[in-house]
């Protein structure tokens, strides 16, 4: 029997259902493998009192502890993070959060192995704790742990943690050069592909759902927070090159209010509709609906967003972010633009003119499964336990 502890401060709770839903997916999935046992930790960083009882982060404090979460046993702990210090805390401070927590666990659960399931805080914090319990860490990278965290005053941590870990992953080959490009080995990086649901994400009908959405022309969807990064801007600005397209936005954040005052600016507001947060269970029917998923992100691992509407039937319009490339392998699974409106727009609308049959575009994302996923991350583990040494050296959280 294999025990793994997953730590993964990405992980979604009742106040957050979508935050971070392909690690919850994956997990589950590992679960479910034979002679192999889970438990997960989700830390959730909060600021000190009395700043953590404002309304913004009074949604956390009533998440129970320790729960059971779709199947799943999920403990909860809280880590304080200090506002204007770029993260360098974060690390001690989970660190702190979780060795009570883990030695009470390891009482009943003796974990074999600690997956890191997001490289910052969590990759250096699983370091330390796989010196204190003796047993081996792997840590994943997905794209923001890196591409933020891997600069700035928070970069050394990360370095440290990546060459101190016994195993590497990356969601994608783009992401483990940028990896590599930390100073980090990349015959230690294994790549570890992202999985879709075949059964729930799959083409449909496309002119009734795009009725049931009230919607007669070319549609175009968007699934990704509002944030800077995700490029919905692009996006938006590149419908006023594009009559008669329908633009609906999935996600949330912090971009909303410009997002929205850009639209009224361009004259888009009778085209262009902005969801809100989509329930992930909603999304196979929003993305089969769409005949383009566009999002012109700056920086990405491999978003699941691309392989979910690839398998549903609909080519994707994406920057060159990330592993683009690694999806985006024919005509029939879209194309990749410069991140600017007028390529986007060109794309879009050579995406449109040449429309592929659904089942052509879906071959696309045949070769990205859960359970593909989870048995390489079973593999990839037993593997680092097999070859489990001890390991010394400062603790880099000190």
């Amino acid at each position: 029997m294999l025990r793994v502890l997953t730590l993964s401060t990405l992980f979604p709770d009742a106040s957050r259902p979508n935050f971070g839903v392909f690690v919850e997916r994956q997990t589950i999935g590992l679960a479910a493998l034979p002679d192999l046992a889970v438990k997960v930790v989700a830390p959730i960083g909060l600021p000190a009192w009395p700043v953590a009882c404002l309304p913004t982060y009074r949604a956390f404090a009533r998440l129970p502890r320790h729960e059971t979460w779709k199947g799943l046993d999920i403990r909860r702990p809280r880590f304080i993070t200090v506002p204007g210090t770029g993260g360098r805390l974060h690390v001690a401070a989970l660190v702190h959060a979780l060795k009570p927590l883990l030695d009470r666990l390891r009482d009943d659960f003796a974990f074999d192995v600690i997956d890191a399931e997001f490289f910052f805080p969590d990759g250096p914090a699983a370091v330390a704790l796989g010196r204190r319990y003796g047993v081996p860490v792997s840590i994943k990278a997905r794209g923001a742990d890196i591409h933020h965290w891997g600069r700035g005053p928070t970069a050394s941590q990360v370095r440290r943690a990546g060459r101190c870990a016994a195993g590497l992953l990356a969601v994608s080959a783009a992401m483990r050069g940028d990896m590599a490009a930390l100073g980090l080995n990349p015959k230690r990086i294994r790549i570890h592909h992202t999985g879709v649901d075949l059964d729930r994400f799959q083409p449909a009908d496309r002119a009734a759902a795009k009725e049931a959405l009230g919607i007669g022309g070319p549609l175009i969807v968007s699934v990704g927070a509002l944030i800077e990064r995700k490029g919905h801007d692009i996006v938006i600005a590149s419908l006023a090159e594009l009559p008669n397209v329908t633009l609906l936005i999935a996600g949330e954040g912090p971009e909303r209010r410009r997002l929205e005052a850009l639209v009224a600016r361009l004259g888009l507001g009778a085209r262009v509709r902005l969801l809100g947060s989509v329930a992930h269970g909603n999304l196979p029917q929003l993305l089969a609906a769409a005949d383009v998923m566009a999002l012109a992100s700056s920086s990405e691992g491999l978003a699941n967003a691309w392989v979910e509407a690839l398998a549903c039937g609909t080519p994707i319009v994406i920057t060159d972010a990330g592993g683009a490339r690694e999806v985006v392998t024919s005509e029939a699974a879209g194309r990749i633009a410069a991140r600017e409106p007028a390529a986007f727009a060109a794309a879009i609308r050579d995406a449109l003119a040449a429309p592929r049959p659904a089942g052509e575009v879906r071959a696309a994302a045949l070769g990205f499964t859960w359970p593909a996923n989870a048995a390489a991350l079973a593999a990839h583990l037993r593997q680092l336990v097999a070859a489990a040494r001890p390991t010394s050296g400062q603790d880099i959280a000190a």
